[in-house]
């Protein structure tokens, strides 16, 4: 796929961040939306922003498998088509695997992982019968690569997104399909992933007790690229039928110190965390 215009791209997640960012973006291109979120009020925002181009929402929660299928016919209904679907929502959760409880990774793997899971296999059949190029975009980060205390959730549904899109990606170059699959590994995003997190008091005792929103102001100083320089990244990587993209400066430090370091490197994540929490 070298060029957007006049395709159709569903995008969940859509309402800020990075799917409002690929939204605008898409849109600048000539491709057509069909965006869905939770957040009614910033979805509308999303749709307000773009001009020139079909554009459709729905409040979806791709938690829920049935909405996001029903979604997905929905979308080749109002578009007659649909060429790409980015799999972008996700939450964030803090707290060590102790006192994290099942009810809160039930929670996040269900909307970081069978989130994807779901979109992917509702719009795989629609993206091959267009029988154009098509593409499956699914949002890891840098922690389906990178493990870190206090992200066991995170890191748990990020790997597992990671592994469902790598295996994707290989029956569909067996399949010599039109559609194929891309792993998305953002590193620190200007979003308000941090600000929306789940975090347990446990987070605040394994770091020295500092408050959660202290925390949340470190993690979130962590952050130095913006929404429109990842979804720019994005796209210029769907355009490349890349099979991974990393986002970020500090995505691409991170990746080839675990890379260099595949076990040991978890010494050195401790080290620096015993450091910041003193």
């Amino acid at each position: 796929m070298k060029d957007f215009n006049g395709n159709v791209a569903a995008i969940t997640g859509a309402a800020s961040g990075i799917g409002r960012a690929l939204a605008l973006e898409l849109s600048l291109q000539g491709c057509h939306l069909a965006l869905c979120d939770v957040d009614k009020v910033g979805l509308a925002e999303t749709a307000a922003q773009i001009k020139g181009v079909n554009v459709t929402t729905a409040i979806v929660n791709v938690a829920d498998r049935q909405a996001v299928h029903d979604w997905a016919d929905q979308v080749v209904k109002d578009h007659g088509k649909v060429n790409m679907i980015f799999n972008n929502a996700g939450v964030a959760l803090g707290g060590t695997v102790q006192d994290t409880s099942y009810e809160d990774y039930e929670w996040i793997m269900g909307i970081n992982l069978w989130g994807v899971i779901y979109g992917t296999k509702a719009f795989l059949p629609h993206i091959k019968q267009a029988g154009e190029p098509g593409h499956i975009v699914n949002v890891s980060s840098v922690f389906g690569l990178f493990s870190q205390p206090t992200q066991s959730g995170y890191n748990l549904s990020k790997f597992a997104v990671r592994g469902f899109t790598e295996s994707l990606r290989q029956e569909l170059d067996l399949d010599q399909s039109n559609v194929t699959a891309t792993s998305i590994h953002p590193g620190g995003i200007q979003t308000n992933i941090a600000r929306n997190a789940r975090m347990t008091e446990s987070v605040e005792t394994l770091t020295g007790n500092a408050s959660a929103e202290n925390l949340r102001e470190q993690f979130e100083s962590l952050f130095i690229t913006t929404p429109e320089q990842a979804a720019k990244t994005i796209l210029k990587g769907v355009k490349q039928n890349k099979r991974r993209v990393l986002i970020g400066p500090d995505a691409k430090a991170l990746d080839i110190m675990q890379r260099c370091l595949p076990v040991s490197y978890q010494r050195l994540v401790t080290s620096a965390f015993k450091w910041a929490s003193r």
